[in-house]
């Protein structure tokens, strides 16, 4: 079925637009409030989500198919995959300054169309892959400057990058095989992790922090700690619906896209953020690589193909 121009943009801004938020809002719960446990802040996505998604079927709003013996088999492996892309993420904002960890993100670029290629059999033209290849060469330059490495940061985002291109690639491949919808996709995926996460919170003492963490009676902390549950959900709708509109690579890109803006803010917001011109140079670099992306993807239309003429066919006669 053919996606109109309109649907395909307004997906892109409206994950972007989600993006955007969740970064900023997890941020400020994270390291401005120093809230102890990402892993708590990733259980309470999951609950907003299926509180949203499950009152909006009872109420009639959505639909998505119950609960059967083989839906695990169904969305396998996207329960694990969300819940690792979830904690992974939620620990590499905590642990990186703004502008690290938008750069370092763009490695699920590189990592996003590699998976489309050897599960989709989907190739980028090589436009694509050289503002990729821009991307990733100005991403290493920053980080070959930046001065509050941190080994276990970078771990846990490259693990995010991982997990966010099979994120991409697999919510995709689920979605054509229209066996869930996208509604059923986003309900059980937090509905089969939400045990587990629950479960490994438990083991880490995660519930110690909780009770020790002395902003509970601090309004702002709450209204943002409210905030980061919900946007988890709508960042992810936002992302299945752009994925099912345009591509898997696009919905990733446009991801790094808004992180522009997230860069040059970061500088200012978070106060972890450690100058340096090389780093500076680098960070500049993977956004021109974004920029020129978006200009291919977005702005330049495909030519035409190349009409088929037909054969003559010459006679001895």
């Amino acid at each position: 079925m053919m996606v109109s121009p309109v649907r395909k943009v307004s997906t892109a801004l409206f994950y972007a637009t989600s993006s955007l938020l969740i970064v900023f809002v997890n941020k400020m719960v994270l390291t401005t409030h120093k809230f102890p446990s990402y892993q708590a802040l990733g259980i309470g996505q999951m609950i907003a989500s299926l509180l949203v998604l499950g009152t909006a079927r009872a109420s009639g709003i959505i639909t998505f198919p119950s609960f059967q013996r083989d839906t695990l088999r169904k969305i396998f492996p996207l329960p694990l995959i969300f819940f690792l892309n979830l904690v992974c993420g939620l620990g590499s904002t905590k642990t990186l300054n703004l502008p690290m960890f938008t750069v370092l993100r763009r490695f699920s670029i590189l990592f996003t169309m590699l998976a489309e290629y050897v599960l989709l059999r989907k190739s980028a033209s090589c436009r694509v892959q050289s503002s990729v290849y821009t991307m990733i060469f100005g991403a290493l330059i920053a980080a070959s400057s930046d001065l509050v490495f941190d080994w276990y940061g970078y771990a846990l985002i490259m693990g995010n990058n991982v997990m966010t291109a099979a994120n991409g690639v697999y919510v995709k491949k689920k979605l054509n095989s229209k066996e869930l919808g996208k509604y059923g996709l986003l309900f059980y995926n937090s509905l089969f992790m939400l045990p587990v996460a629950l479960t490994m919170a438990g083991l880490n003492g995660e519930v110690a922090k909780l009770r020790n963490f002395d902003g509970w009676n601090n309004p702002t902390f709450l209204v943002q700690l409210f905030m980061s549950c919900t946007m988890g959900f709508v960042l992810n709708y936002a992302t299945v619906l752009c994925t099912q509109a345009n591509s898997a690579l696009t919905t990733t890109i446009v991801g790094c896209l808004k992180n522009i803006l997230v860069t040059y803010f970061g500088m200012v917001v978070g106060g972890d953020y450690v100058f340096s011109w090389t780093n500076f140079l680098g960070l500049n670099i993977s956004i021109f690589g974004s920029i020129v992306y978006s200009y291919i993807v977005f702005v330049e239309k495909e030519k035409p193909p190349s009409p088929v003429l037909p054969t003559k066919t010459v006679s001895n006669l």
